[in-house]
């Protein structure tokens, strides 16, 4: 899978900022101004919902990069339901104005992906890790370590997208799916990683370290 070349505006919103685009001009030149108004806010919304920037990635070798932009809800010991471990797990909640791209938290090859069909309560709530509708992807650094990274559906989520598959080979950094309008990201990590955001902080997708490998 070749890297995303960044065209600041996500692909998966292209339909939806021509349709929004289209319809606002519409009524603007059938209607006017005012009855168009609504219209150009609603164009101005999905332009800033499918914003896609570029990031500095960091290089250290032992980071685990933030997989998504948002808040991070939860830093704690937890069993990472695929792979059947103790783990470190932090969680980052993404709301309708954060930038909704997926980034790889480490190097590495991922050996499997699951994908569960579930509900789409609260993305906020804990929950939500078990019961909503998410898809996982479990990445082997070259160090042998096993990061297990989770995107999950939210209340009016209702498409992840995820264009890996086992054996394919991840960059830190690289973009490698999206969810559509609110939701949160899962990562489980050894119980040695050393957590480096706590519940609260504000995280960036890419550039943002959440742990480190022991």
């Amino acid at each position: 899978m070749s890297n995303y070349p960044h065209p600041l505006i996500a692909r998966e919103g292209w339909p939806f900022l021509a349709a929004a685009l289209i319809a606002a001009v519409l009524v603007t030149v059938f209607a006017g101004w005012v009855w168009s108004l609504l219209f150009w806010v609603i164009a101005l919304f999905v332009l800033q919902f499918f914003r896609d920037p570029p990031r500095e990635i960091p290089t250290e070798a032992s980071a685990i990069l933030s997989p998504a932009d948002g808040r991070v809800v939860t830093v704690e010991r937890a069993e990472d339901p695929f792979l059947k471990r103790d783990a470190l797990k932090l969680s980052v909640f993404m709301n309708v104005f954060n930038v909704h791209s997926n980034r790889s938290p480490v190097d590495g090859e991922v050996k499997e992906a699951w994908y569960h069909a579930g509900k789409f309560v609260n993305a906020a709530l804990s929950k939500a890790s078990t019961e909503n509708e998410r898809n996982a992807l479990w990445i082997r650094t070259a160090g042998g370590a096993d990061v297990t990274c989770v995107q999950v559906a939210g209340l009016i989520a209702r498409r992840i997208l995820c264009y890996v598959k086992g054996g394919d080979k991840l960059s830190r950094g690289q973009r490698y799916g999206f969810i559509r309008f609110g939701s949160r990201v899962d990562v489980y990590l050894p119980l040695t990683a050393v957590p480096r955001v706590s519940v609260g902080d504000k995280v960036s997708a890419a550039s943002t370290v959440l742990a480190n490998l022991a």
